[in-house]
């Protein structure tokens, strides 16, 4: 079995939410697709929401805001799931609810130390 990053992105101006109720809403969307998960024992571990403001530090101590330069869309969050192939994977990321903010998912499969050889 492998394991998977899922990283989670969107406009935040697409996720603001007018009231206790819809954020409420909201998260429970996202704890019924994340519970679908785990009942497949596929879920691993859980990434918290990232801030939308960030620096890029590159070569030569260059520093920029970011890090979503060219982009309005931001990294939210990640988690890890169990799959054995990326097409799985894929699978898994089926109704995930940043795709009703016009969000995407991004899955990338980890390497573990074994794979560098």
């Amino acid at each position: 079995m492998k394991e998977f990053m899922l990283l989670f992105r969107s406009d935040y101006k697409n996720m603001q939410y007018s009231s206790p109720e819809e954020w409420q809403a909201v998260a429970k969307k996202w704890q019924d697709w994340i519970k679908g998960i785990a009942a497949k024992d596929k879920w691993v571990a859980a990434g918290t929401q990232l801030s939308p403001e960030g620096k890029v530090i590159r070569p030569n101590g260059i520093i920029t805001d970011g890090p979503y330069a060219e982009t309005k869309e931001s990294l939210l969050s990640y988690c890890v799931i169990k799959a054995e192939s990326l097409e799985e994977a894929a699978k898994l990321s089926e109704g995930c609810p940043v795709f009703e903010t016009g969000g995407t998912v991004e899955i990338r499969e980890m390497m573990n130390s074994k794979s560098w050889k």
